[in-house]
Formats: structure tokens, sequence, C-alpha cells
């Protein structure tokens, strides 16, 4: 059989072929996009070009851009409140340590990722009512965790709701500053602070 006999073959796209995107897709981008660029960088038009298919994806998943701005906050809410229980989680006996730990894990490896996205979150709530009652409920369950640590660890449910905010204002301020140069032992200064915390 000559060249000129063989039978056709199929032609082969240009492109590879794209698995179409869920709805969960959709919201680690807007995610993503929300981290660098604030809430007003997600536009829907955007943020398909970024994902490379067209709107019709997107209205596919979300009946309006106002609908996937509250399918992110869902799942932010919801991300944190599960590390909050999971972090938070103790066995009788175990409290003064898990309280340690929660101030070596928001102080030593701060996850700039994750707090990039909580710091765009907190920017949106201050002028959307939504977003503001969705950092307040997660705030709240961050400090009612920590009560529950405090309290089981011995102290009054007034000192532990105060060492609870303590607690919270040093891991979130230890996340976000720079502070390495100030003190040559910093695991010595970490343990002081620490020990300030969980003082009776």
């Amino acid at each position: 059989m000559t060249a000129a006999n063989l039978p056709a073959q199929p032609s082969r796209p240009s492109h590879p072929s794209r698995l179409p995107l869920g709805q969960a897709d959709w919201i680690a981008a807007a995610t993503e996009v929300l981290a660098r660029e604030g809430v007003s960088g997600l536009r829907v038009e955007v943020l398909a070009k970024r994902c490379g298919v067209t709107k019709g994806s997107f209205y596919w998943h979300f009946k309006d851009r106002q609908a996937l701005l509250a399918a992110v906050l869902q799942h932010w809410k919801q991300g944190r409140i599960r590390d909050i229980e999971k972090t938070t989680f103790f066995k009788p006996g175990e409290e003064l340590e898990r309280i340690n730990h929660l101030i070596e894990l928001y102080g030593a490896n701060p996850n700039r990722k994750g707090m990039e996205i909580e710091l765009a979150i907190r920017d949106w709530a201050r002028y959307d009512d939504k977003a503001a009652a969705v950092v307040e409920a997660v705030d709240l369950h961050r400090l009612e965790c920590a009560r529950k640590l405090f309290v089981a660890a011995g102290m009054s449910e007034t000192e532990a709701k105060s060492r609870s905010l303590l607690l919270y204002a040093c891991a979130f301020g230890l996340s976000l500053m720079r502070y390495a140069p100030f003190d040559s032992n910093l695991p010595q200064l970490k343990q002081r602070l620490s020990e300030r915390i969980v003082a009776v």
C-alpha cells in the first residue's frame, strides 16, 4: 500500500484538552487572586481568563460574582474552623502542652500564604458586612476553643477569657512581624512568652 493509499489519520488538537473546572477549582483560583489583589481583583472576566476558560464555565457553577464571593468566604470559614478545632484539641492533662504548641505553631513557622489570605479577608471585612460577620465568627470560635483550654488547665472563666485574647493577640502578632534580629536566642524568648501566657 502506497503512502497515498494509507487511511487518513485523525487530526490531533493543537492544545491538550482541559478538564472542566469544578466549583472547588473556581473557589481555589478566586482565593489565590484574593490573596494577591484583594477582593477588587475578583472579577469574573479576569478570573476566567486566568483559568483559561470562558465565562460560561463560571456561570455553570455560580449565579453571579456575589455567589462566588459568598462561596470564598464560606470556604475560608470552614477551613479555619477545622484548623482551630484540630490545633486546640487536647486530652486531659495536655492543656498547657497544647497552649505552648499553639504559640510555637503561629510564631515559629508562619504560613505566609495563609496569612496573606487572612489579611485580604480582614481587609475585605473592613467595608463589607458579610465578610465582617465571617471574620467575627472565626475569631470568636478561636477564642472559645482557647478559653476551653485555659479553663481545663484550671483557670477561672474570667481569667481564661483574658488569656485567650492574649494568646491570639500574641500568635497573630508573631505571625505578622519579622522580629528575628530582635533577640539572639529566639527559642528562649518564645519560651518566656509562653510561660507568661500560661502562668497561673
